[in-house]
């Protein structure tokens, strides 16, 4: 980290009420040349159609006429190139693509709302932070449901959540750490740039900011955190009779509290606390459920981030909270697989087996959590199938048996599946 940023992040440690300003000043040659590092190679590029490399080839210039036209107040926010990618439930979630340009600045720009609200943010977001993700956020809902005394949990999805945020309850937001009116513009021509439809049309849109931008997972961080998590851990939560609990990555938040009253009167609260800041709950993902060791239905089930959680008898014994691939993303992960082998099945094996690995050993990184061994083998046993099946097509003749498949995962050293999850001590994360 730069040594302004550890100066910001330590007022902002210090002073929690301090409002920043001067920041649009840190927005020079060296912060930027900083930045360039932590863009992706990869990414797709946006409507003038620079990608990472094009953009590299005179990074000095192109920075400096970047920082230039910021100082000039000549800095216009390109239009966002809309992208569609399919959903689970068969829709299609849209994207947006900002140009290299505006991806190096906002990263810029990032950087710098981190180093002001990490120290701000609760213990119980996880979403888009440094040093957290996914997988934390699951191992410490799971030790909380385990070792807390919770019987009843709410999950719950917000309704379109990135295409709802308010531009200006957002800048209210912001104005309350920073004082700084050109940084705060900066933004907020982010949150007006017009987006490029695939079809040529251009949108100008009033709410939201697009999923894709770099800078729009901080900002909706930001706009949970002042919408739903301090109002949760501030005003919700010390007029519970019993304990309560909230985790949240991004959108997706699960709660889980004591007592069947305090989870119906949170349920009934949490529509009209949103409803205030324009977000609206999604009905089909919303619900009340028991989930209580003491439960022996087998009927109290939820899912969050991948994962379907329930209790169920140990080794032991006793009771635990177990953890295993949700079946949606199951068939997903297969779905997304398959259409992977069917376009590539053309390509060199020494290639193919390459990117093959790299998928493996992701899916394992992220679901071989202690206790999903059963779903990592089902999922491997359906993929060999899949390419088994895709591989024999690469030509009109069959070009395996199941022995010479069976040699060839052997050859490439395919990784089987394994759980990646170490064993911690028993702990309770939150409370």
């Amino acid at each position: 980290m730069q040594t302004s940023l550890w100066g910001i992040a330590n007022r902002a440690a210090s002073h929690r009420k301090h409002r920043f300003r001067n920041l649009y000043g840190l927005l020079n040659v060296e912060s930027l040349t900083w930045c360039w590092q932590f863009l992706r190679k990869d990414a797709a590029p946006g409507v003038d159609r620079v990608d990472y490399r094009t953009y590299e080839t005179d990074l000095s210039s192109n920075i400096g006429d970047l920082v230039e036209r910021l100082k000039k107040n000549r800095y216009r926010a390109r239009l966002v190139r809309r992208k569609y990618i399919p959903k689970l439930n068969g829709k299609l979630r849209p994207l947006g693509i900002p140009t290299t340009e505006d991806k190096l600045l906002q990263r810029a720009v990032v950087k710098i709302l981190e180093a002001i609200y990490e120290k701000d943010f609760l213990r119980c977001s996880y979403g888009y932070r440094p040093n957290l993700g996914p997988q934390d956020a699951v191992r410490d809902l799971t030790r909380t449901l385990h070792f807390g005394r919770y019987h009843w949990v709410v999950e719950a999805d917000i309704k379109g959540f990135f295409d709802n945020i308010d531009h200006n309850w957002l800048m209210r937001m912001l104005a309350e750490r920073i004082d700084d009116k050109p940084f705060l513009h900066l933004i907020r021509k982010w949150l007006k740039a017009g987006i490029l439809e695939t079809d040529g049309q251009v949108l100008h849109p009033v709410t939201g900011t697009p999923q894709g931008g770099v800078v729009s997972p901080v900002l909706a961080n930001l706009y949970l955190h002042y919408a739903l998590d301090l109002w949760f851990e501030r005003c919700f939560k010390p007029t519970c009779w019993g304990s309560a609990m909230l985790i949240r990555f991004a959108d997706d938040f699960v709660c889980a509290f004591e007592h069947q009253k305090d989870a119906e009167r949170f349920y009934a609260q949490l529509s009209l606390r949103l409803a205030e800041f324009g977000l609206k709950v999604a009905p089909d993902k919303t619900r009340i459920l028991r989930f209580s060791q003491f439960d022996l239905s087998g009927n109290g089930a939820f899912e969050f981030l991948g994962f379907e959680f329930r209790w169920r008898k140990s080794r032991k014994g006793g009771r635990t909270v177990s953890r295993r691939t949700s079946r949606t993303k199951l068939k997903a992960s297969l779905a997304t697989f398959t259409a992977w082998i069917q376009k590539n099945r053309h390509c060199k094996l020494p290639g193919l087996f390459r990117t093959l690995r790299a998928k493996l050993n992701g899916y394992w990184n992220y679901y071989g959590v202690i206790g999903n061994s059963a779903s990592l083998h089902c999922f491997f046993y359906q993929a060999k199938r899949i390419l088994f099946k895709w591989l024999n097509r690469r030509s009109q003749r069959r070009s395996y048996t199941w022995k010479g498949f069976a040699d060839l995962l052997r050859f490439f050293e395919v990784p089987v599946p394994r759980i990646t999850e170490c064993a911690a001590p028993p702990q309770l994360t939150l409370s």
